[in-house]
């Protein structure tokens, strides 16, 4: 199973980093030649969208890599899940019915490694005292 989270861990983050990355730094006008929607809201709506999706790309492989504040990293999970699922609701209103199936697979998988790294495979902290990993004085 850890195997698979890290998997999974791995290629959201790639997903949410190249696409958290695209809508911070490209104009609106060219990101809505590539999606509709962009030039349909506010860029601000655009510009903090993507700096939550880069946020929870690094969050799902940061913390518990460095196993510095590992809890992040299943809370990035649920953040990247919240995210999809807001954005089935806005396709929905919007009739793109296309784009449901990915916010659907994307859902599930960052719903995987919450739940995952909350509950079955959690990862420790790494050991913050200045001595760890030394012989214990007799």
């Amino acid at each position: 199973m850890k195997y698979a989270l890290w998997i999974v861990q791995v290629l959201l983050a790639l997903a949410f980093l190249a696409a958290g990355f695209m809508k911070l730094t490209m104009p609106i006008d060219q990101l809505a030649q590539n999606m509709v929607w962009p030039g349909d809201i506010p860029a601000w709506l655009v510009r903090f969208i993507g700096l939550a999706e880069l946020a929870g790309g690094l969050g799902m492989v940061l913390p518990a890599l460095t196993r510095i504040q590992p809890q992040l990293t299943p809370l990035a999970g649920a953040g990247l899940a919240l995210v999809q699922f807001l954005a089935m609701g806005f396709h929905l209103t919007r009739g793109e019915f296309g784009f449901i199936v990915p916010n659907i697979v994307l859902l599930a998988l960052a719903a995987f490694v919450a739940y995952g790294r909350w509950q079955v495979a959690p990862i420790a902290p790494r050991d913050a005292s200045p001595k760890a990993g030394l012989p214990a004085k007799s």
